[in-house]
């Protein structure tokens, strides 16, 4: 076989035999014995002769500099004179050092931006100059492949000082390499200033954002999460499905599983409650009753152990759950014409009847709050403005203290506090949404919130932010951020969520999350997450 190819390969033409002929010079260039001198390139040139080493670009038609462009074929060497125009790389004139430790100069030209692969490869360089260039910017480590460069020439560039730039303040700080004064062109803050001179507080370059973690295949309109025998649970109301949807974290995957499910035909609330080391879920149902649940832990199961007066809890909105004194109490808001809003109370043998609270007024929510040390509940009503009850030790009972300045229809009323400040977020379905502020004896308004068709509007903290969501049935949910220094939210991020009906901030470990139940679609899981800008 081995000789009929070599027979065949005798019997092909001469042309035939010949090794590929090397590429010709290209158009836009001049080539000699090693070198190739190109003008008025549009492009970085290719295919150059195998034995050119040394390549010049004069007057090129481009001002960025492309990943890999400084390298070219692997014996390219660096020219030996540099171009006061367009695009040059050279050695220094006064000699040419051996191709291992060349000089490079790009100077004088209007390059405007590099590739962070400009440099890949030239582990051997150990003088760059990009002076008098239009660069304002730097790819994060740019320089790190140059494992030996001793000097390095930045001046005469428009840098602007900003979180790109951060990793350069850095470099400067921890480098052998020799760079002479560099200085900030932008933002007004720096201009002027020396790039090495800067803090790296200065630099404001981290930010948040929400993305989705995890979708749920259902509907809801309310989120609770608990931790019970150290493990993190989310009871979900799902109208649709007929129950109450117990969650549990799985720590190893990062998600929520399905755990266990309560019946209950019409929920809007599923509020648990661990007390006394024992696990409750009250069930909050527009038709056929509210009901208290416990878990067994002997069967492994949740089991109805109670009813609701549903003479008096008729059309129940909110429930919210809290500790007086060591006494465990929740209280459910009803929004019939009929009924009332009624505080429950713990005892040995479940939850009791202990005080009937704003009776006929359709109240729509809840809220819990401790100012100055004292127990308030604050009930929001589409028939008044939200009304704020006192706690009475000596009576053990709430008493009523006042109004909320003069808001009529709000849907939902929820608290934060910013270091020593309570605030109040009110939130309606027609008109404005408000931000109040409580001042010693009275809430006093600090913030408008443009808020048509909102039911929900929910303050929340993570690490050090305070956030504020707020949903709307027309439009997307904005998250607002609080700044401290003007006293008022300011706009963040939209999120997409259709028709919600809660916002529920859940820390679970190492990651953040916010659910938001969704009436009209999936509900929807977000993780936060912290972002690096430099």
């Amino acid at each position: 076989i081995l000789l009929l190819l070599a027979l065949a390969w005798l019997w092909l033409p001469a042309e035939g035999r010949r090794s590929p002929r090397p590429p010709p010079c290209p158009p836009s260039c001049s080539c000699t014995r090693d070198t190739a001198f190109c003008v008025d390139s549009k492009a970085v040139p290719k295919n150059l002769p195998p034995e050119v080493i040394s390549l010049v670009w004069a007057c090129v038609g481009w001002v960025s500099a492309p990943g890999g462009a400084a390298v070219g074929p692997s014996a390219l060497s660096p020219p030996c004179h540099p171009q006061q125009a367009g695009l040059c790389w050279g050695r220094s004139p006064a000699g040419c050092p051996p191709p291992s430790t060349p000089p490079w100069f790009i100077e004088n030209n209007d390059i405007q931006a590099l590739s962070k692969a400009t440099f890949r490869g030239l582990k051997s360089l150990t003088h760059l100059s990009l002076a008098n260039n239009n660069l304002q910017t730097l790819p994060r480590d740019l320089f790190k492949p140059l494992d030996i460069l001793s000097d390095l020439d930045l001046r005469g560039n428009t840098l602007a000082c900003d979180c790109k730039i951060k990793w350069l303040v850095e470099w400067l700080e921890s480098t052998n390499t020799t760079v002479p004064a560099v200085f900030c062109s932008s933002p007004g803050q720096f201009e002027g200033q020396r790039i090495r001179d800067l803090a790296l507080g200065d630099f404001q370059c981290i930010t948040t954002d929400f993305v989705v973690h995890q979708v749920l295949p259902f509907q809801s309109v309310s989120a609770e999460p608990f931790t019970y025998a150290s493990d993190l649970y989310v009871a979900l109301a799902q109208p649709g499905a007929s129950s109450c949807a117990i969650l549990k974290w799985d720590y190893v995957e990062r998600k929520l599983r399905d755990f266990d499910r309560i019946p209950a035909h019409s929920a809007v609330h599923c509020k648990p409650i661990v007390a006394q080391n024992q696990l409750y879920v009250v069930v909050a149902q527009l038709f056929g009753g509210s009901y208290i649940y416990r878990w067994d832990t002997a069967v492994d199961k949740f089991i109805k152990i109670q009813d609701i007066d549903s003479q008096k809890t008729r059309k129940p909105n909110d429930i919210e759950a809290f500790q007086i004194e060591g006494d465990w109490y929740f209280v459910i808001a009803d929004s019939s014409k009929a009924g009332s809003t009624s505080l429950y109370r713990l005892n040995q043998n479940g939850f009791y009847s202990h005080q009937a609270l704003h009776a006929w007024h359709r109240d729509t929510d809840v809220e819990y709050v401790e100012n100055d040390g004292k127990p308030r509940l604050i009930i929001s009503s589409s028939s008044q403005a939200p009304v704020i009850y006192q706690w009475n030790r000596a009576q053990k009972q709430f008493t009523p203290q006042g109004e909320v300045g003069e808001m009529l229809d709000v849907q939902m009323v929820k608290h934060f506090k910013v270091k020593r400040d309570q605030f109040l977020c009110l939130s309606r379905y027609i008109g404005d949404s408000k931000v109040v502020r409580w001042e010693g004896q009275r809430f006093v308004e600090l913030q408008t919130l443009p808020s048509r068709g909102s039911m929900v509007m929910q303050p929340f903290s993570v690490e050090q932010r305070q956030y504020l969501a707020l949903g709307s049935d027309f439009s997307f949910t904005h998250v607002y951020l609080w700044e401290e220094e003007k006293q008022k939210f300011v706009k963040f991020q939209e999120l997409s969520v259709q028709a919600p009906r809660a916002f529920r901030y859940v820390p679970a470990a190492d990651v953040q999350l916010l659910l938001a139940p969704s009436f009209k679609a999936n509900t929807l899981v977000y993780r936060h997450v912290v972002v690096d800008l430099s």
